[in-house]
């Protein structure tokens, strides 16, 4: 089973983030330069929360407040779940079910390696079954010869 470090080195571990104090505009922009859904909030170089597109449309855009005066402290969540970089793919999905999430920060005691966002985990999971059903063809057709 793939593990949660293993993801995240296969996808890259850039890590894009934003501080408490910036403006949301700049959050936005941020997201859509670098084509994802989700900031790391950080506050003297830890992760303190996480802000997403969800968090934009209901903390902002619905409450009729303003972009670029709005903080970003204002509008994300504080806090974040979090994995071991050992977890597996199962044990990462059932955490983002049971926490009703979408992304998850995989950290190594205080340090902070990456972040999962479950179309990484679907994506995962769709290669290791791909995988596996390549191995199985091969054993039957090298065993049917």
């Amino acid at each position: 089973m793939t593990s949660a470090l293993e993801i995240i080195t296969n996808k890259g571990n850039e890590i894009w983030s934003i501080s408490a104090g910036e403006m949301v505009l700049e959050a936005l922009k941020r997201m859509a330069q670098h084509d994802i859904g989700a900031l790391i909030v950080m506050e003297d170089s830890k992760p303190i929360g996480l802000f997403t597109e969800r968090h934009y449309a209901r903390n902002v855009f619905l409450k009729g407040r303003s972009s670029p005066e709005t903080p970003v402290r204002d509008a994300m969540r504080e806090g974040f779940i979090h994995v071991r970089p050992d977890q597996d793919i199962d044990e990462c999905m059932a955490l983002m079910t049971r926490c009703k999430v979408r992304h998850l920060l995989v950290m190594d005691g205080d340090r902070l390696l990456g972040v999962l966002s479950i179309g990484d985990l679907v994506k995962s999971t769709i290669a290791d079954r791909e995988f596996t059903i390549e191995q199985l063809s091969n054993y039957i057709s090298g065993n049917a010869a």
